[in-house]
């Protein structure tokens, strides 16, 4: 599903129009990486819980010409599901 088609779910069940279901899936999209960039998690109850992880430094290999480098340390975001999602995606 693409953000397109999410909005038009999000109208469909909730009655609004194409314009506010835009807006409301905008807004849930900038909170939730708001909340991720200031380092908190996000935890949706029976849906999962988003949370910023850090990836120490290590040493990696250039595909191209095998010279070893060094790959920084960066923050990546992890999602973890809930058992509602799990047991939904699994039945």
């Amino acid at each position: 599903m693409r953000k397109p088609e999410l909005v038009n779910a999000v109208a469909q069940a909730t009655g609004l129009g194409k314009a506010q279901a835009t807006q409301v899936v905008n807004i849930f999209i900038d909170e939730l990486t708001f909340a991720l960039s200031q380092g908190d998690s996000v935890t949706l109850p029976g849906f999962g819980s988003f949370t910023v992880r850090q990836r120490a430094e290590r040493t990696g290999r250039n595909p191209r010409t095998g010279d070893s480098m060094v790959i920084a340390a960066s923050n990546n975001v992890g999602f973890k599901p809930g058992k509602t999602l799990r047991d939904a995606v699994n039945s």
